[in-house]
Order: C-alpha cells, then structure tokens, then sequence
C-alpha cells in the first residue's frame, strides 16, 4: 500500500471518529430549553434487545404538577425517573406569574396562567431534587412543589 492511500485511509478514519463522537455525543444536562420530543421513565422499554423493524413510539406525556393557589393540587407530588432518562416536566398554573426552580439541577422556569412550565432535561444526577416556587416562597407560603426522585438504572 502506497503512502498516499495510507494517508487517504487515516483522513478516512478521523472524519468516521468525529461523526460517531457528533452522533453519539451525550445530551447537555444543563441545557435550559424546552426539549419536548424526548422520553420519560414511563415509556421504559420492553426488554427487547437489538434493533427493531417497529417504528419509535410516540414520546409519553410530560409529568405534570398543577398548582391552584400557590400550592399543588393533591399535595407535593414524587415524581420518579431513572439516571439516564430524559425528563419532561410540566408545571401549569392559575396565578398571574410563578418563578419556578428545580434545585440540583439548577434550572428556572417561569410558568403562567396562560402558558405552563415546561422542564426537558437528561437525568444525569440520582438523588432528590425539590421542585420550588419562589413566587409562593415570597409570599411567605410553603414553597415545595414536587419532588423529583433520580433512581439509578
């Protein structure tokens, strides 16, 4: 083989490595924008391994916690997921403007009666991780939301 056709081999190579590492590249845990097309923990899959012929499944409704008055709407919800999963979270509310933290991940939203929080982010981090609003912590209420519980796989 000629030095040139080795050389052509390496630059093959390298442009191969790069687009996997592009492609498979884990996703940016503390990304703040609304991802709406990704899976939560209640769309595990079936065991199957290898690929399927089937196609992709519809993603699973966000989780929801619903506010009315500042506080949840059946108490402080648990809302459980695996490390790894990719997290939908959706907060509505019936005040005028809530300030809304999801503490570990260090992520704030801002939800309102007319347009709900939406939370997308990969679950890298187990542990449990209070969803809170600051609105209602300023107002002198109880500012715990849900509690979001990072299970490892």
């Amino acid at each position: 083989m000629s030095n040139r056709a080795r050389a052509g081999l390496v630059a093959l190579a390298v442009v191969v490595v790069a687009v996997a590492f592009v492609a498979l590249r884990p996703g940016d845990s503390g990304n703040k924008s609304d991802d709406t097309g990704q899976k939560t923990s209640q769309t595990e899959s079936t065991g199957a391994k290898g690929p399927t012929a089937t196609a992709p499944s519809a993603p699973a409704p966000p989780l929801d916690v619903t506010l009315k008055g500042g506080a949840p709407v059946g108490g402080v919800k648990s809302l459980k997921v695996k490390k790894g999963d990719m997290v939908r979270l959706q907060v509505r509310t019936d005040e005028k403007v809530d300030q809304l933290h999801l503490h570990g991940y260090d992520i704030e939203k801002e939800a309102r009666a007319s347009k709900p929080a939406n939370f997308a982010f990969k679950a890298s981090i187990e542990g449990v991780f209070e969803l809170e609003s600051h609105t209602a912590e300023h107002a002198g209420r109880e500012s715990l939301m849900a509690r979001l519980v990072v299970e490892p796989r």
